[in-house]
């Protein structure tokens, strides 16, 4: 008797089931599976079952057996665990970049990972329908074409843009080409930044990815940094407050002890911290100086100072004073 059509694809489906069914916590019996197997128009005797599963074992898939009266298998485990993918679901729907469209997408591919129970699991995360994400649908597609550019060594081109109060985009340098030179992508406040080197300014320069239009990756090769020069990402993103560029210069703080946590937030462990008494430290970080760095400062009031330089002190100075005059 010839086999039927869907005879063939019988390890194909019991891969399929036990992957989609079953974990840990479900798990199911030779029977069971045969039972499943029907519902594709497969029929198999136990013993091609048991058969099937060895072969499964055999190119990769742990698959456990777990006996009581009867023996039950399961895939015991996977490219990511559960709390792996809890992790990223919260990720993709706290994301602002992503648009509620793609988040949807996103977490129903990330529930395919686990065990159809499992999945179950990852939609009771943390959703937040209602908080502001882009509109910008090809963000995501953007990202991946800079990540590119970036890897292959290329230039690429694209349009930036503000908004006005009317919400119109308003593009930089009427409509402008930029032609860029990209060396990494950073992730600040919520929001992808690219980083590019100008050989016009001899420094690195940076650009809000979900404010970039028709992005394209060119065949020209990206400017070389100097000789002297290195681009390191976290570096980078230490002297930056709130991706605001500024004057860069060495600034001397004294802090209170209560804000060693905050300091080592903002600048990584590897700041050194100076004691200057029993309530106080300093550190001299390089920073870029501009408005959010005072305003970053700001909301420690009192619990830091500005030692030196005297001229950034005295800017500091003025910020306060013109944010005081909006209120007398």
């Amino acid at each position: 008797m010839a086999k039927k059509p869907n005879q063939k694809l019988k390890l194909i489906y019991i891969a399929k089931i036990l992957l989609e069914q079953t974990d840990e916590e479900n798990a199911l019996t030779v029977s069971e599976i045969q039972a499943e197997l029907a519902n594709y128009g497969v029929s198999a005797e136990r013993k091609t079952v048991y058969s099937d599963i060895e072969m499964l074992k055999m190119v990769g898939i742990d698959i456990a057996a777990r006996k009581s009266r009867t023996t039950q298998y399961f895939v015991a485990s996977r490219p990511f665990e559960l709390a792996e993918l809890k992790l990223l679901v919260d990720a993709v729907q706290c994301s602002k970049f992503i648009t509620h469209k793609k988040s949807r997408e996103l977490i129903i591919k990330l529930e395919k990972l686990a065990g159809r129970e499992q999945a179950k699991q990852l939609r009771r995360q943390v959703y937040i329908d209602s908080r502001v994400k882009t509109v910008n649908e090809s963000i995501y597609y953007n990202v991946d074409t800079l990540h590119s550019a970036i890897a292959n060594d290329k230039k690429v081109t694209f349009k930036y843009f503000d908004y006005n109060t009317n919400k119109e985009k308003i593009y930089r340098k009427n409509k402008h080409t930029y032609n860029e030179s990209p060396y990494g992508m950073l992730w600040e406040d919520d929001k992808y930044y690219l980083v590019t080197y100008s050989n016009k300014y001899g420094n690195f320069v940076h650009y809000r990815v979900d404010r970039m239009k028709d992005i394209e990756l060119t065949s020209e090769k990206r400017n070389p940094l100097p000789p002297s020069m290195q681009f390191d990402m976290a570096q980078y993103s230490n002297k930056m407050f709130s991706m605001h560029s500024g004057e860069e210069h060495i600034v001397r703080l004294k802090c209170k002890n209560s804000l060693v946590n905050a300091i080592i937030d903002k600048f990584g462990n590897d700041i050194e911290m100076e004691k200057l008494d029993e309530e106080n430290f300093c550190i001299t970080p390089k920073l870029q100086v501009s408005t959010n760095f005072f305003a970053w400062l700001f909301k420690f009031g009192s619990d830091i100072k500005i030692i030196s330089p005297e001229d950034t002190a005295a800017n500091y100075r003025e910020y306060i004073k013109k944010v005081l005059s909006e209120y007398e």
